[in-house]
């Protein structure tokens, strides 16, 4: 069961096709920037993922690098998804993320699974809402 939503923040995406090598299909590379709230506090967040096409047209996504910073410390996350192109040609997905820190601010964040909502617009614009899994 999810719990009640912990953050939600505006993202910038820009992205470029990468190498996929698997099944002939495409792959990207996209890089994320923006601001929100992450329990409570005002936040910067920056991430880079890959996302690779499926046969059956999903796309698979790992975010191998992400950092979330305001005045009170930091944490680094990583994030693994599912998504699928919308009708307006962006994107839509859903996953998981775990979080570290050794910021009391976020201390909470430690030892526990978020699930996300992440849906961006064909010009880039995201965002990106997480839910603790209770």
């Amino acid at each position: 069961m999810l719990g009640d939503k912990v953050g939600s923040m505006t993202l910038q995406e820009t992205s470029k096709p990468i190498e996929s090598g698997k099944f002939g299909l495409p792959a990207m590379e996209t890089h994320n920037k923006g601001g929100g709230t992450l329990l409570g506090h005002d936040v910067q967040a920056q991430a880079a993922f890959t996302a690779h096409m499926r046969p059956d047209g999903s796309w698979l996504g790992h975010a191998h690098a992400g950092v979330v910073m305001c005045a009170e410390g930091m944490a680094t996350f990583k994030c693994d998804g599912v998504g699928n192109m919308t009708e307006e040609g962006g994107v839509s997905f859903r996953g998981g993320a775990i979080f570290e820190t050794t910021s009391e601010a976020f201390s909470e964040l430690n030892g526990k699974y978020f699930m996300f909502t992440y849906e961006a617009d064909t010009d880039g614009k995201a965002v990106w809402e997480l839910y603790p899994c209770n």
